[in-house]
């Protein structure tokens, strides 16, 4: 997943800044030895490979809307670095014993909803999509991985690595905003809902799993904690309107 460029004060590490303890100072031959954790994980592994596979798809889309052979190219590129991400995620699955396509089946309705729901009608709002909504599902899944097994969690913080396209966003949204100042109303309301079906979505992925769930609130015994949730989501939104500045948007 591309992560864009965070603004300075935005931390790579969300939830927690100590050093970890529990699960997340084991390595994943240790933690999987609780099925429960094994069972997180592949459901983790599982959603994110397929929102990997559904951004190449639809990053590839977005390049037919393009308006120079230059912005073609890097959509492209873009496109082929989700691929790759996709297939380390399906590699790891692979590795630990389970059916990838099995592993993503579950997450196949919400991101294909998503997606449907949020197709963009032009290039600039594809590249706001791809700007913000994609980060706001790398802050969903940062703030899981700090929970996560050494090994588990160097996977995870891999493929949500900035592939370096965030700076081609963001100057691209705002030259055509300073061009034309109408365009940025047009695209603050497009940002506007990106955020508000991510944040569902996530929110309904977390709801049906019951081991993701109890994973992300800590291994809360009672299961889903919606104080700790409520305060994750907060995180994301902040880091959201932060974004929305660099692209020179009002949240």
């Amino acid at each position: 997943m591309t992560t864009p460029d965070k603004p300075d004060h935005v931390s790579d590490e969300p939830a927690e800044s100590a050093a970890p303890t529990g699960i997340a100072a084991q390595d994943w031959a240790r933690a999987s030895a609780d099925p429960q954790y094994r069972a997180a994980v592949v459901d983790l592994l599982g959603a994110l490979a397929y929102g990997e596979l559904a951004a190449f798809e639809r990053l590839a889309e977005d390049a037919k809307l393009a308006p120079t052979l230059e912005d073609k190219a890097e959509l492209a590129k873009m496109a082929s670095a989700e691929f790759h991400h996709f297939e380390r995620l399906r590699d790891r699955l692979t590795e630990i014993g389970e059916q990838p396509t099995l592993a993503m089946e579950p997450f196949v309705a919400a991101l294909d909803g998503f997606h449907k729901q949020t197709a963009p009608s032009d290039w600039l709002e594809g590249l706001v999509k791809a700007y913000v909504g994609d980060s706001i599902a790398s802050d969903f899944y940062r703030e899981v991985a700090v929970r996560l097994d050494t090994d588990s969690r160097a996977l995870v913080l891999a493929v949500l690595d900035d592939t370096g396209h965030a700076g081609f966003a963001v100057d691209r949204v705002r030259a055509a905003i300073d061009a034309d100042p109408r365009v940025g109303g047009r695209l603050a309301l497009w940002a506007r809902r990106l955020m508000g079906e991510a944040l569902s979505q996530s929110q309904r992925v977390v709801a049906d799993r019951d081991a993701l769930s109890t994973m992300l609130v800590g291994g809360v015994a009672d299961g889903f904690d919606l104080a700790e949730v409520g305060r994750m989501f907060s995180r994301i939104t902040e880091a959201h309107t932060k974004r929305m500045a660099a692209l020179g948007l009002a949240a």
